[in-house]
Formats: C-alpha cells, sequence, structure tokens
C-alpha cells in the first residue's frame, strides 16, 4: 500500500518505533508520519498470526514511548503485509525510526519550506539573518533554520552560515536552502556601505529601503516559461526590490500579467527588459498606461497582459527586405527583427502599446565588428519597400557587435551598411559629416552622385530631415495643420509629423511657408526642439543666454528665438559663421545643415 512520507519539525530528537515480531520481516513499505499518526505497512516471508507488535520511543530514550500493533492484510504475493496505523498525538518530533528486530527506516513528515522573504537587503559592514521556515502537515509552522542548509551562489557578493548572511561586495546572490529533501531560494541585494542613515529598507522586507546613499539594486533576472508566460509573483517580488527587471524567453513571446506591473509603473525609472536570442528590448514602465490599455480592451487591469514579441523575419516579407537592400545598395548585417508589444484581453483582442514621445531601446546581434560611420540601425517599411533611418548605436567586443536601436514604435529592424559618396564633396569642409549622414539614411543628394553642399535648404526639406533624424513615423492625413501644405505635397507627412511633435510653428495667418529658405534663426530653433524631444535637457538660464549670446555683435538681428540659439550654441549644435557673428538672419545650406544634424544626433546619443 502506498503512503505519503511527511516531515513534521520541531527539534532534533527522535522517537523509535519499534516493530517486534516473531517471524522474519523483510523491509518496511510506503510508511509515513505526520504529526499524530504514523501509517504504512510491513512486509514478511511468514505468517504471523497475532499481527505485529509496535514500539515508540522518545528521541534518546530506552523505554518505549508507546506500542501498538500490525494488522495482517493479504497483498497477493509471497510476502505477507502488516498494515500499521498509530496513534501517537502529542509527539512533536521531526522524524520517526521505524524498527524491529531485523530492519529499520527513518521517516519524516515532510514540511513545505520557505525563507521569511523571496528578497533580503544587506549592507556590506552589517550582517543580515535568514530564517527558514517549515509548514508540517497538520498546519504547524516552525523554526527549521538550525536543521537546513543554506548556500550562496555567489560567494564573492555574499556569503552565509548558519543562516547569518555576511555582505562582501555589491551585487546580488542567490541563496538556496535544503531541508528534508525540499529546497528553496531567496535573493539577496548587497548595497554599498551608507556614509549616514543606510535606507529605511527593512532587511528580508523586499523593500530596498530610500534615503542613505545605497547604490540601487542590480537587475534581476527570471525566466518565462516555455510558452512565455511570466509567473507573476515572481515578477512582482522582482520589481519589489530592483527597479530594472529582467526576463529570459526561450520563444519569441513574453506574456506578462499587467496585474504584476501596477506598483512597479508607479516607480521613476523602472524598466522590464526582455532577451531572447534573436534580441533584446528595454521598455520603460511609464510607457504602459496599464488603465487606459485596459479600458480600450473593456477589461479590467487583472485580465490584462503585457505581450512582447522579438520574431525573426522569414518567408515573403525577408524575401522583400532582401530586394529593397539590394536596390538601395545596403549589406543587410543582422537578422531581420520584428518588435512588437501589444495589450491583450483574455479574448485574444489585442491593441498596440503607443510609447508616445518616450525611445525604446532594442539590440541586435551582429556576427562581425562594424565601423559605425556607415553603418545603422533601419527600419523596414513595408508599404513603401524601402528603409528608413532608426538612431543606433555599436558596440564592438571578441569580433562580434551588438548594436542599440532606439525609436518609440513598434516595427521591424535590421542592421545594414553603405558606402555612399558625392562627387560634388571631394573636397568640402563638410564631407565627413555628409557621408554619415548619407550612409545612415538621413540625408540624400541631389542625385546618385551629387549633394549641392551649397545649395541653401527649404523650411520643408529640413522639417523632413529632422523627423528622419528622429526616426518618426510620417503618415499623409488631411489634417496637415497648414493651408499652405496639401496632402498631396511631398513634404505633406514629414510636415504633419513635425507638426504633431511640436518641432515646427507656422506663421500667424495658418501658413506654413514650406518652400522658403531656412535662416539659421529658424534651424537652431529646430534642432533645440529635436533635442528636447529626444529627451536631452537644452535649455539655458536667462544669465547663460545673456553670456551666450554677447560674444556676437549681430546678436541684437535674432528676432524671436535668442533663447534657442543660445542653447544651441551651448549645445555645440551651431557655430558662428565668424568668431564675431552668428549670422541668424543668413539662410543655411546643405551642408551647415547636414553638419548640425550630425552635431545633434551626437549629443542625443543616437549615433556613435
Amino acid at each position: 500500500m502506498k503512503s505519503i512520507i511527511k516531515q513534521k519539525i520541531a527539534g532534533i530528537m527522535v522517537f523509535l518505533l519499534v516493530i517486534s515480531m516473531l517471524t522474519p520481516v523483510l523491509a518496511f513499505a510506503s510508511a509515513s508520519y505526520s504529526k499524530g499518526n504514523v501509517t504504512g505497512s510491513v512486509y514478511s516471508t511468514t505468517y504471523a498470526p497475532s499481527g505485529v507488535q509496535v514500539y515508540v520511543y522518545a528521541p534518546g530514550a530506552t523505554t518505549a514511548y508507546t506500542t501498538t500493533s500490525a494488522t495482517y492484510i493479504s497483498n497477493g504475493i509471497n510476502d505477507y503485509e502488516y498494515l500499521l496505523d498509530t496513534d501517537v498525538t502529542g509527539v512533536t518530533y521531526r522524524y520517526v525510526t521505524l524498527v524491529t528486530d531485523t530492519v529499520s527506516q527513518v521517516v519524516y513528515d515532510v514540511p513545505t519550506i520557505a525563507f521569511t522573504s523571496p528578497i533580503y537587503n544587506a549592507t556590506i559592514g552589517s550582517q543580515v539573518t535568514s530564517v527558514v521556515y517549515a509548514t508540517y502537515s497538520n498546519g504547524d509552522i516552525e523554526d527549521a533554520s538550525a536543521y537546513a542548509t543554506i548556500i550562496s551562489d555567489n560567494v564573492s557578493v555574499a556569503t552565509v552560515n548558519a543562516g547569518t548572511i555576511t555582505p562582501v561586495s555589491v551585487g546580488y546572490s542567490n541563496l538556496t536552502a535544503t531541508y528534508a529533501g525540499q529546497s528553496v531560494t531567496s535573493t539577496v541585494y548587497v548595497y554599498a556601505a551608507s556614509t549616514g542613515n543606510p535606507g529605511s529598507g527593512n532587511p528580508g522586507s523586499g523593500d530596498p529601503g530610500t534615503g542613505g546613499g545605497a547604490t540601487p539594486a542590480p537587475t534581476v533576472t527570471i525566466s518565462a516559461d516555455a510558452n512565455g508566460n511570466v509567473d507573476a509573483t515572481s515578477l512582482t517580488n522582482a520589481f519589489a526590490n530592483s527597479l530594472s527587471v529582467t526576463i529570459k524567453i526561450t520563444g519569441e513571446s513574453a506574456l506578462l500579467p499587467a496585474s504584476a506591473l501596477v506598483e512597479a509603473a508607479k516607480k521613476a525609472g523602472a524598466s522590464l527588459t526582455i532577451t531572447s536570442d534573436n534580441g533584446s528590448i528595454t521598455i520603460p514602465l511609464s510607457v504602459l498606461k496599464l488603465d487606459d490599455l485596459a479600458k480600450a480592451l473593456g477589461i479590467s487591469v487583472a485580465d490584462l497582459t503585457i505581450k512582447v514579441t522579438i520574431s525573426k523575419v522569414t518567408g515573403a516579407t525577408l524575401d522583400a527586405i532582401k530586394a529593397a537592400a539590394a536596390t538601395s545598395g545596403a549589406t543587410l548585417l543582422a537578422d531581420a527583427i520584428d518588435f512588437n508589444v501589444q495589450a491583450v484581453a483574455k479574448d485574444g483582442k489585442s491593441i498596440n502599446v503607443d510609447f508616445g514621445n518616450t525611445y525604446v531601446s532594442r539590440t541586435l546581434n551582429v556576427n562581425s565588428t562594424v565601423d559605425s560611420s556607415n553603418t545603422t540601425g533601419i527600419l523596414y517599411n513595408p508599404d513603401a519597400k524601402t528603409f528608413n533611418f532608426v538612431p543606433s548605436t555599436f558596440a564592438n567586443a571578441n569580433g562580434k557587435s551588438v548594436a542599440t536601436l532606439k525609436r518609440n514604435g513598434s516595427s521591424i529592424y535590421t542592421v545594414a551598411s553603405f558606402n555612399k559618396s558625392f562627387s560634388d564633396i571631394s573636397t568640402h569642409w563638410a564631407k565627413k559629416d555628409i557621408e554619415l549622414l548619407a550612409n545612415k539614411v538621413v540625408v540624400e543628394g541631389m542625385s546618385s552622385t551629387t549633394f549641392a553642399p551649397e545649395s541653401n535648404i527649404t523650411r520643408a526639406q529640413f522639417a523632413a530631415l529632422v523627423v528622419r533624424s528622429l526616426g518618426l513615423t510620417t503618415s499623409v492625413t488631411s489634417n496637415t495643420y497648414f493651408k499652405d501644405v496639401n496632402a498631396s505635397d511631398w513634404f505633406a507627412g514629414a510636415v504633419t509629423a513635425a507638426a504633431k511633435a511640436g518641432l515646427i510653428n507656422g506663421y500667424e495667418d495658418g501658413t506654413f511657408a514650406p518652400n522658403k529658405q531656412i535662416t539659421r534663426e529658424e534651424l537652431a530653433a529646430l534642432v533645440v526642439r529635436a533635442l528636447k524631444y529626444a529627451g536631452v535637457k537644452a535649455d539655458v538660464t536667462v544669465a547663460q543666454q545673456a553670456t551666450l549670446l554677447a560674444k556676437y555683435t549681430d546678436s541684437n538681428k535674432i528676432v524671436w528665438a535668442q533663447a534657442e540659439v543660445a542653447a544651441a550654441i551651448n549645445a555645440g549644435i551651431i557655430n558662428g559663421l565668424t568668431d564675431k557673428t552668428i549670422g541668424s538672419n543668413k539662410t543655411a545650406t546643405r551642408a551647415q545643415s547636414a553638419t548640425m544634424l550630425k552635431r545633434f544626433l551626437t549629443k542625443a546619443e543616437f549615433i556613435n
């Protein structure tokens, strides 16, 4: 007969159950123990008509604690089975040893074990006590720390001895406690020693505390299951201690319970990274307007799932990407990956998550080192079958590169290199900047071989360049914001996107004057607004403005954008035409525009 072996915690003491038989006993079978009862079977090769006598000993005792008997049942085989059901109410020992004149067996009351907290916080120079509790079959909860084995998987960060955690260095280590054949894990986060108050967090509470100069907890990494599901409790606990959580997936999607993100989304700077063999995406939780997403789907946040997909493009779409690369002269250096973030209801209804103005970072792996001057992240536009620039930086190591692409929308992304130049810039002062931006699909030539660097640039043309530099989506609607911009104009989509993003303003009469040549004052204002859109603090104080503009004798000719021109000078976007003149009222050339865009992209860390 089968029964469950369960362990009871109370002390180290052992009581012995001795089964005395006149017949040879071969073995105990399926014996189990829980507080108040011992059950199981004893097998014998011969029949004992009077049954089996049972003795129970207190730990360390030499006399029986109690006695009982096992009765015979037929098991249909050659051995004889004696059924044991012993009432030992009041016994509080962790295990029993069954003994007969020929055999003995230790039987546990197996508990469920747990740390007092899934997370412990410690500061270098202090110690924290971890406690392991055991919950037994009768509901009793007792401290098992003295009997559990606890190990640290990163002793360079923290060691543990008899439950006492000693911090070694800043970081985190996973703790594993083993007791009665059961295991449980917890994580200890070690903070730098504080010069004052070490923080208000309670060690073991999962609260990292505030104040005291403690360093932020490192990234917590958890794994989704084979289907991409992320455990809500694990996700909640991870964000309880760290602002940065990484989820590893083995497939193409992660399914995140929105309810586990509610509290974390309230914390400034909280972010979630999903990583797979295809790449990774880091999502600031501030972009997940959970209440709004749930309302749009007609459900509660409790029933909402955030689905993050990182899937490799295949089939006809991949063929179209390769064809577009051949047409544009691009050399593809990475897989094309479709990144998508959706809010999903239980009935399968879904909507895309709008990132607003927030740039979300994605990484793609490149199996070779790259030259960042002619390599860029690109977005594939399936409607136009063309590529668009995506703000991207590159890190080379060990013969490979990691591309980080930043954009505020979901799409298909890859990495490509180009080899573009123009015959009319071979000796031009802006040659390097023009070629760099041409190979990043930001600027285009007047033809395939000429750039016309000294030609002037219009307001619409520069607006289009800024929109392209920011990686904004352009789409034509009936509302173009200005009465002199028609939906059929080539620049309508770019001008509309720029106006929507707050980058451009029209004149008082409702016009934009798209074909008017842009002045250096207007150009500076537009680039400074682009910096702010990209999250770069560019404003200057009134005192700074006065100091920055005082250098130029013609600064009094700045009509309306004194603050923007000063901010552009301060950010290194615009220089004077001479040491004494800024030339704010002069029209800008294509070369000047390219150079200012290159400086803007560098300042915003959109290129490197």
